[in-house]
This record gives C-alpha cells, sequence and structure tokens, in this order.
C-alpha cells in the first residue's frame, strides 16, 4: 500500500521542570531548524530525564500525529492555546499519519534515516502537570491518540519537509489503534493477545507483557 507523508516539525532537546511539584521532564522540546541527525538511541542532542521509561533504541523517536492536537484543544478548551505540535514531547509531527493507519512494525523512510515503529506511547502523568490538566493523559489513552515510537534501522538525517514513505508493513491487522483496542480491553480474547504478542517489530517489552497476560487468562479460564 501507498502511504506517505512529510514532517512539519522535528522537535528536540533539553529537559524542563514540571510544576507544582518541580519534577524534570523531557517532554519541553525545542523545534529544530535544518538537519537532525538520527542515531540509534533518538534525536542527537535529545534529552530524557527518566530513562527507565524513556529514551533507548525501543523508543528512539516519538511521533505524534498533528491533527490530534484539534481533538485535545476542542476536549481541554482551558489549555487548547498551549496544545500545539510539539507541546506533547514528540520528536516528529506530521498530518495525514494517525494511529489508525500507522500498524506496529512498520518501516518508513523519514529523510535520509529508515524508521521502523516498535510501540506506541503510554501516556503518563507528566502530560497532566505540562498543560495543569488532571485528566489529559488518561483522556489520550481513552481516545487512543497516544503516538507511538520508532526504532532506527538506519541512522540517518530528518528535518521540516523531508517525506515520510510506507517500505514495509508487518501486519495488515494491527495499526496503533487497534493494539490499544485489545490492550485496553477488559477482558481481551486470548486470540487476540497472542496475535498482537507475536507481530513481527513490536518490541519485546510488550511482547513479554502480552504473553503474561494470556497465559493468566488462560489458567484463569482452566481455574473455573
Amino acid at each position: 500500500m501507498s502511504l506517505t507523508s512529510k514532517i512539519d516539525h522535528v522537535f528536540a532537546g533539553g529537559t524542563g521542570v514540571l510544576k507544582p511539584e518541580g519534577q524534570r521532564s523531557g517532554i519541553f522540546k525545542q523545534r529544530r531548524s535544518g538537519p537532525a541527525r538520527v542515531e540509534l538511541h533518538g534525536i542527537v542532542g535529545d534529552e530524557h530525564a527518566d530513562r527507565r521509561v524513556h529514551g533507548g533504541p525501543e523508543k528512539a523517536v516519538h511521533h505524534y500525529a498533528a491533527e490530534n492536537y484539534q481533538h485535545l484543544a476542542q476536549a481541554f478548551a482551558q489549555c487548547a492555546p498551549e496544545l500545539i505540535p510539539g507541546s506533547l514531547g514528540e520528536n516528529i509531527s506530521a498530518l495525514g499519519l494517525t494511529e489508525k493507519n500507522v500498524h506496529i512494525g512498520d518501516v518508513f523512510q523519514v529523510g535520509s534515516a529508515v524508521l521502523q515503529v516498535s510501540q506506541p506511547r503510554s501516556p503518563c502523568w507528566k502530560i497532566n502537570h505540562r498543560f495543569d490538566a488532571e485528566r489529559l493523559s488518561m483522556h489520550v489513552a481513552k481516545e487512543r491518540i497516544t503516538g507511538w515510537y520508532y526504532r532506527v534501522l538506519k541512522p540517518g538525517f530528518v528535518e521540516a519537509g523531508d517525506t515520510i514513505e510506507l517500505l514495509e508493513r508487518q501486519t495488515q491487522r494491527f495499526s496503533i489503534d487497534e493494539f490499544w483496542q485489545v490492550q485496553l480491553s477488559h477482558r481481551p480474547m486470548i486470540d487476540d493477545l497472542l496475535a498482537l504478542a507475536a507481530t513481527r517489530g513490536l518490541a519485546e517489552d510488550w511482547k513479554r507483557r502480552l504473553s503474561e497476560r494470556a497465559k493468566w487468562l488462560q489458567k484463569a479460564v482452566q481455574n473455573k
């Protein structure tokens, strides 16, 4: 299938301080002009405050669909002026690629780099503190508009205006949206969990978590 877009903005940068408690976070990115170097651990010069849950080769580059911001601004009018591309801490902002048409394992040519979708982003409390909106992260999760992470298959350079082109698709079934429909289900089908866990390109941590949940459900069924 043909799936293409263009980078609107590239973001990277250091950490900032979240109010009111003063935790440091890498959610505060700055727009980059000119080519940005992408290596196995992400964009050169990008920073993360808590590397236990952010950054690393399986979360090297974060992409967020620019069209999601309109939805968020309508739902959270009190902070609408702040809900603009880059404000959720993403590295790449573009129109036309969303959670509904981007799939786990998709391989994209992005500028001169080759990136593979490894997992969705899991929104956390830092989003709430960033915008002083208590339920924002929960809303992002519930609506399944989380964005996604890439691993870097081939280092290169990216900049605004570069083409994003799908090169290879591993699964026709599991878009980012479908991933969350399975994962967020109160009682998912065991076969769905196992099929998702077996998807080529999915981060190993998610493969393990999904497989363990499937095993737990299998035991629960057997013990009835």
